[in-house]
């Protein structure tokens, strides 16, 4: 038995390694993903009064503290058991919306696009941002355009472009300024065009994509996102839809309150991130995805005129449920236009400027449940309180923890397909990281796997032998 290492697994948030196991004639027989660092917050942040939460939750990421803020403030806005001002809920799904642009845009522009513009055989040395900026200059230009609109709307708004203080439970600490809102709508109409630009270049490269689409993580999955009351995406405040592979959906509108008669968390021996499952099918079958790819499966909508389109365009290339992991790309794409439009409808509604814009209330109940959609896809937080509103117990479900199995079975999928132990090439290996890359995971945020820890002590003799050995 053989097997190659690629330590660590490069361009994506976090560290992670991945494991392939090969038989003596080089073929592959199995694959491991190990999440390597771990995170404590479910335990530090026991004994903290609740509305800390949002704050000290934000900096679990540098890249998307707006969605932990979101779903923190509203698990205590439940506990508070207030109904936030209409105003604040605007102004909170604009800055989720702008987390959304940034976040699809690092993915998209600086982690992804090196493989899919220079190639996933190109020289890795210039297979990288930088190559990418040398070979196409106008598009890593795009890209941090894009970026910096969306940190820009954040950093107006919330007050701070990274772990921003204007989300708070009840609402959000300021009115938005009517000026502030007038420069947004000036700059949006060239953010979307670089969206649509950007679009349109990815649609036109596809089809050089035909056997990477046929094997980076194509299989069949329930898929998972919020909807709206008419089933149509939501990314801030949806209840939460399961839809097979086959398009039928298994459940539908589940309350924040319910999530976990359809989600258990499963630990594993040689990772930090937990494994969650859909819990009627049972562990490990109950294999699902979040994130772009499901979020466009689940929903049977947009409710915005440009992105709807584009979604018909896309389910009838690929499907009405489609399979893919390599089209998070695709999906990724047509929700920053999503967003750009929601964020022109939500500065187009005359009530985003009423200065009545949080809720005030002390402690009305000892459990508070918040979920959001992550760029990456569902996020959950549970608190339980005290009477005196101090922290007892948290619990915190990532997006990228729900992606856990389907993210191992792509990367054995593409391990069979691309690498042979006899003719190892590093565009081979490339595809084993590309396929992670595709899930834009986020290890920083997701490694959670509290109580158990993989541990490995090797007695090795003076040549090199191992000879004994103690695995828990």
């Amino acid at each position: 038995m053989k097997h190659i290492t690629i330590d660590p697994v490069t361009r994506i948030e976090g560290h992670a390694k991945i494991t392939i196991h090969l038989d003596d004639s080089g073929q592959v027989t199995g694959t491991q993903f190990h999440v390597t660092q771990l995170r404590g917050f479910e335990k530090f942040v026991e004994g903290r009064p609740f509305y800390e939460m949002p704050g000290i939750t934000a900096r679990i990421c540098g890249i998307c503290p707006v969605s932990h803020l979101m779903a923190a403030a509203k698990a205590c806005d439940a506990i508070m058991a207030v109904r936030i001002p209409p105003a604040a809920a605007m102004i909170r799904e604009l800055i989720h919306c702008a987390q959304f642009v940034q976040s699809h845009a690092l993915s998209f522009f600086h982690l992804s696009a090196p493989d899919l513009l220079l190639g996933f055989d190109s020289d890795p040395a210039r297979r990288n941002v930088l190559g990418l900026a040398e070979k196409r200059p106008e598009l890593a230009r795009d890209g941090i355009e894009l970026r910096k609109f969306g940190q820009r709307i954040i950093e107006a708004v919330a007050g701070e472009r990274v772990h921003p203080s204007g989300i708070v439970p009840g609402g959000v600490n300021r009115a938005l300024a009517a000026d502030v809102r007038d420069k947004i709508l000036q700059e949006l109409g060239p953010a979307e065009m670089i969206a649509r630009k950007t679009l349109s270049l990815f649609k036109d490269i596809l089809d050089g994509f035909t056997d990477e689409i046929a094997n980076f993580g194509s299989m069949e999955t329930l898929h998972a996102g919020l909807v709206d009351d008419a089933g149509g995406l939501q990314l801030y405040d949806g209840r939460i839809r399961f839809r097979d592979a086959a398009g039928r959906i298994i459940a539908d509108r589940l309350a924040a309150e319910r999530y976990s008669e359809y989600i258990g968390e499963a630990t594993l021996p040689d990772s930090y991130l937990k494994a969650p499952y859909y819990r009627p099918h049972g562990y490990p079958n109950g294999i699902y995805r979040v994130g772009p790819l499901a979020r466009l499966n689940v929903a049977g909508h947009l409710s915005t005129p440009a992105a709807n389109a584009e979604l018909n365009e896309y389910r009838q290339r690929f499907g009405a449920v489609v399979g893919s992991s390599f089209h998070y790309h695709y999906a990724r794409l047509i929700e920053v236009i999503y967003a750009m439009e929601r964020i022109h409808a939500l500065l187009d509604s005359p009530g985003i400027l009423d200065s009545h814009v949080r809720a005030h209330a002390g402690v009305n109940a000892l459990e508070g449940i918040g979920i959001a959609e992550a760029p990456r896809g569902i996020l959950i937080h549970h608190y339980k309180v005290d009477e005196q509103g101090a922290m007892k117990w948290a619990n915190l479900i990532i997006a990228t923890g729900h992606n856990n199995l389907a993210i191992n079975r792509s990367i054995e999928q593409v391990s069979k397909r691309y690498v042979r132990g006899d003719r190892l090439e590093e565009g081979m290996l490339n595809r084993v990281s590309a396929v992670v890359r595709a899930y834009d995971p986020c290890l920083s945020c997701s490694t959670h796997a509290g109580g158990v820890v993989p541990l490995r002590i090797a007695l090795v003799g003076p040549g090199g032998q191992v000879l004994d050995e103690i695995q828990s």
